[in-house]
Protein backbone atom coordinates (compact mmCIF):
# COMPACT_ATOMS: atom_id res chain seq x y z
CA UNK A 1 0.00 0.00 0.00
CA UNK A 2 1.71 3.56 -1.07
CA UNK A 3 -0.06 6.65 1.17
CA UNK A 4 0.69 10.39 -0.36
CA UNK A 5 1.40 12.83 2.56
CA UNK A 6 1.03 16.68 0.99
CA UNK A 7 2.58 18.34 4.61
CA UNK A 8 4.23 17.56 8.03
CA UNK A 9 0.44 17.45 9.30
CA UNK A 10 -0.92 14.81 7.07
CA UNK A 11 2.16 12.51 8.10
CA UNK A 12 0.94 13.13 11.83
CA UNK A 13 -2.64 12.67 11.09
CA UNK A 14 -1.26 9.09 9.52
CA UNK A 15 0.62 8.47 12.62
CA UNK A 16 -2.67 8.90 14.59
CA UNK A 17 -4.63 6.76 12.63
CA UNK A 18 -1.95 3.80 13.09
CA UNK A 19 -1.56 4.60 17.07
CA UNK A 20 -5.31 3.98 17.14
CA UNK A 21 -4.83 0.28 15.46
CA UNK A 22 -1.76 -0.70 17.38
CA UNK A 23 -1.27 -3.23 20.47
CA UNK A 24 1.17 -3.83 23.04
CA UNK A 25 3.76 -6.01 21.05
CA UNK A 26 3.43 -4.33 17.99
CA UNK A 27 6.45 -3.43 15.99
CA UNK A 28 6.68 -0.96 13.42
CA UNK A 29 9.64 -0.41 11.01
CA UNK A 30 10.79 3.47 9.69
CA UNK A 31 12.93 3.66 7.31
CA UNK A 32 14.11 6.16 4.83
CA UNK A 33 16.63 8.57 3.99
CA UNK A 34 17.58 11.37 6.88
CA UNK A 35 14.81 14.02 6.41
CA UNK A 36 12.24 11.85 4.93
CA UNK A 37 9.65 11.97 7.81
CA UNK A 38 10.45 8.74 10.18
CA UNK A 39 10.64 11.09 13.60
CA UNK A 40 7.53 13.22 12.07
CA UNK A 41 5.73 10.31 11.84
CA UNK A 42 6.80 8.73 14.94
CA UNK A 43 5.46 12.28 16.77
CA UNK A 44 2.26 11.30 14.92
CA UNK A 45 1.85 7.28 16.24
CA UNK A 46 3.04 8.67 19.98
CA UNK A 47 0.47 11.45 19.66
CA UNK A 48 -2.38 8.89 18.94
CA UNK A 49 -1.32 6.55 22.42
CA UNK A 50 -2.16 9.57 23.95
CA UNK A 51 2.17 10.90 24.16
CA UNK A 52 3.10 14.63 24.01
CA UNK A 53 4.49 14.68 20.81
CA UNK A 54 6.38 17.80 21.52
CA UNK A 55 8.06 15.61 24.39
CA UNK A 56 9.26 13.19 20.79
CA UNK A 57 12.77 13.22 19.38
CA UNK A 58 15.12 11.32 17.14
CA UNK A 59 16.92 8.92 19.62
CA UNK A 60 20.02 9.09 17.40
CA UNK A 61 22.60 9.95 20.12
CA UNK A 62 20.79 7.37 23.09
CA UNK A 63 19.57 4.90 20.76
CA UNK A 64 16.38 4.22 22.33
CA UNK A 65 13.88 6.64 24.28
CA UNK A 66 10.54 5.04 25.82
CA UNK A 67 7.87 6.64 26.31
CA UNK A 68 4.67 6.35 28.51
CA UNK A 69 1.09 6.66 26.67
CA UNK A 70 -1.64 4.01 26.24
CA UNK A 71 0.98 1.40 25.53
CA UNK A 72 4.61 1.92 25.96
CA UNK A 73 6.40 3.38 23.29
CA UNK A 74 9.29 2.14 22.57
CA UNK A 75 12.01 4.23 20.07
CA UNK A 76 14.94 3.16 18.39
CA UNK A 77 17.69 4.73 16.15
CA UNK A 78 19.91 2.61 14.64
CA UNK A 79 21.22 5.26 12.28
CA UNK A 80 24.44 5.36 13.97
CA UNK A 81 24.87 1.26 14.32
CA UNK A 82 27.75 0.16 11.73
CA UNK A 83 27.05 -3.81 12.67
CA UNK A 84 24.39 -5.77 14.45
CA UNK A 85 26.95 -6.90 16.32
CA UNK A 86 26.85 -3.35 18.72
CA UNK A 87 23.41 -4.20 19.10
CA UNK A 88 23.85 -7.16 20.51
CA UNK A 89 24.64 -6.14 23.75
CA UNK A 90 21.64 -3.89 24.39
CA UNK A 91 19.22 -6.39 25.55
CA UNK A 92 17.21 -5.73 22.48
CA UNK A 93 15.30 -8.31 22.62
CA UNK A 94 14.08 -7.27 25.89
CA UNK A 95 12.19 -4.42 24.16
CA UNK A 96 11.61 -5.90 20.98
CA UNK A 97 9.44 -8.67 22.66
CA UNK A 98 7.53 -6.86 25.45
CA UNK A 99 4.56 -5.95 26.10
CA UNK A 100 5.58 -1.80 24.66
CA UNK A 101 4.82 -1.00 20.69
CA UNK A 102 7.95 -0.64 18.89
CA UNK A 103 9.29 1.83 16.43
CA UNK A 104 12.56 0.97 14.93
CA UNK A 105 14.17 3.43 13.00
CA UNK A 106 16.61 2.45 10.34
CA UNK A 107 16.06 -1.13 10.58
CA UNK A 108 18.05 -2.21 8.11
CA UNK A 109 21.07 -1.81 9.71
CA UNK A 110 19.28 -4.96 12.23
CA UNK A 111 20.40 -6.99 9.16
CA UNK A 112 19.20 -11.09 10.83
CA UNK A 113 18.30 -9.29 13.96
CA UNK A 114 15.16 -8.24 12.43
CA UNK A 115 11.96 -9.37 13.90
CA UNK A 116 10.34 -12.14 11.72
CA UNK A 117 6.82 -10.01 11.97
CA UNK A 118 6.17 -6.39 11.92
CA UNK A 119 4.87 -3.57 9.82
CA UNK A 120 7.08 -1.53 7.74
CA UNK A 121 6.86 2.17 6.20
CA UNK A 122 9.23 3.28 4.09
CA UNK A 123 9.19 7.17 3.73
CA UNK A 124 10.48 8.87 0.18
CA UNK A 125 11.21 12.40 -0.35
CA UNK A 126 8.51 13.32 -3.16
CA UNK A 127 9.31 16.89 -3.15
CA UNK A 128 9.91 19.81 0.23
CA UNK A 129 6.10 19.31 1.02
CA UNK A 130 5.21 15.62 -0.06
CA UNK A 131 6.21 12.46 0.82
CA UNK A 132 5.10 8.69 -0.18
CA UNK A 133 4.68 6.49 2.29
CA UNK A 134 5.03 2.56 1.28
CA UNK A 135 3.45 0.00 3.57
CA UNK A 136 4.92 -3.47 3.65
CA UNK A 137 3.64 -5.71 6.20
CA UNK A 138 4.98 -9.25 7.19
CA UNK A 139 3.02 -11.58 9.36
CA UNK A 140 -0.56 -12.10 9.70
CA UNK A 141 -1.08 -9.55 12.21
CA UNK A 142 0.72 -7.72 10.35
CA UNK A 143 -1.63 -7.75 7.20
CA UNK A 144 -4.45 -7.38 9.08
CA UNK A 145 -3.53 -4.13 10.57
CA UNK A 146 -2.25 -3.07 7.02
CA UNK A 147 -5.86 -3.47 5.83
CA UNK A 148 -7.69 -1.80 9.06
CA UNK A 149 -5.18 1.40 8.24
CA UNK A 150 -5.59 1.57 5.00
CA UNK A 151 -9.70 1.75 5.51
CA UNK A 152 -9.08 4.43 7.94
CA UNK A 153 -7.08 6.21 6.02
CA UNK A 154 -9.13 6.34 3.08
CA UNK A 155 -11.75 7.94 4.90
Amino acid sequence: MKILSLSANQTLRIGRILARKLCGGDIILLSGLLGAGKTVLAKGIAQGLGINRDNVVSPTFVLLRVYKGKYLLNHFDFYRIKSPKEILGLGYEEYFYSEAATLIEWPERLKFLLPREFLKIKLMVKDKHCRSLKFTARGLRYKRLLKDIYEDIRH
